[in-house]
């Protein structure tokens, strides 16, 4: 590519174009869906990565070591492919258009507009019923969703959200604009892995503990830093209110990266947020409401308003050195 290519306003110009296609476009077709073909890929893998419940024929390394290599494998492989696209828009010959083609190729790595739109179905389902709370809830998240009560479904709404945020757009933006195409795609496959994947113990039938554990390690070095920036873009969305409070309620939750933006999103919310049995978010607060729904919603799109007046103040410095 160019130098203008290699630049930090190409790149910018390439992220734009991303969230202008998310918005206006939507998602592609499942049959021509990156994500959806490593979704394909893990789970035609799944069988040999982990065992059927209850059998022990064969060792826990043994399945470690098919995870890790099952992993590595579709690692190099979408990489690879994302790294041939970007060649291919590199040989376009003019730095505008391949900031364009390279926008529109990295659109299905992050999705934002699904995002809200499912948070917002949630919403919508809960003042029908309780029930259709609960079913349209099952698609955001992993965990049983039989029991909750109206105000723990829109809790978990509501961190799927700040979760999501995360692991849909700014990672996925954040490798991109460290190694192009093939970081964000490296970071979805990790990502699609540690969901499918990425579990202790019994999950449909097979046993992930140890077949899952790269994944989930890998899910976890590649999350920690853009969900810690994930966190501060929603802190200063939200005027920096319980900032010193941040780091303690972070780490509340097991795992050592999602803690941070659904911790920034329940402090900035002023509201409580937490997993039943398992951890709680600024458990001084006061309850959830149906308004905190969008409330969060306009919370986190300020976020990624921030972050690209940041891309933009960082694009005039270079523009100042070049």
């Amino acid at each position: 590519m160019t130098s203008f290519a290699t630049s930090g306003l190409f790149m910018s110009l390439a992220v734009l174009v991303a969230l202008a296609v998310d918005r206006w476009l939507g998602e592609p077709k499942s049959a021509w869906h990156p994500v959806v073909w490593m979704g394909r890929f893990l789970g035609a893998l799944g069988s040999w990565v982990a065992p059927r419940s209850g059998d022990s024929t064969v060792a826990n390394a043994v399945y470690f070591v098919r995870g890790a290599a099952a992993w590595l494998a579709g690692a190099a492989l979408f990489a690879s492919l994302a790294w041939c696209i970007q060649r291919l828009v590199g040989q376009l010959g003019n730095p505008w258009l391949e900031a364009l083609t390279l926008g529109f190729a990295l659109k299905p790595l992050l999705a934002w507009a699904m995002l809200k739109s499912e948070v917002l179905a949630v919403e919508a389902a809960l003042q029908s019923s309780l029930n259709a709370g609960r079913k349209r809830l099952a698609w955001l998240v992993s965990r049983d969703v039989t029991k909750l009560t109206e105000c723990e479904v829109r809790e978990a709404a509501i961190e799927s959200l700040a979760e999501n945020l995360n692991d849909s757009v700014v990672a996925p933006i954040f490798w991109f604009i460290l190694f192009g195409l093939p970081g964000a795609a490296l970071y979805r496959f990790a990502n699609t892995a540690d969901a499918m994947w990425g579990y202790r113990g019994e999950r449909n039938g097979q046993v992930w503990e140890w077949g899952g554990k790269w994944a989930a390690r890998a899910d976890d070095a590649l999350s920690w830093m853009p969900a810690r920036i994930a966190a501060a873009l929603l802190m200063l969305a939200g005027g920096m209110r319980g900032l010193q409070n941040l780091p303690r309620e972070a780490e509340r939750t097991p795992s050592p990266n999602s803690g941070w933006p659904m911790a920034a999103m329940a402090l900035t919310l002023n509201r409580r947020l937490g997993k039943a049995g398992a951890y709680q978010l600024h458990a001084s607060a006061g309850p959830v409401k149906a308004s905190d729904t969008q409330q969060s919603i306009i919370l986190a799109t300020k976020a990624l308003l921030v972050a690209v007046f940041i891309g933009f103040i960082a694009i005039f410095f270079e523009w100042l050195a070049a």
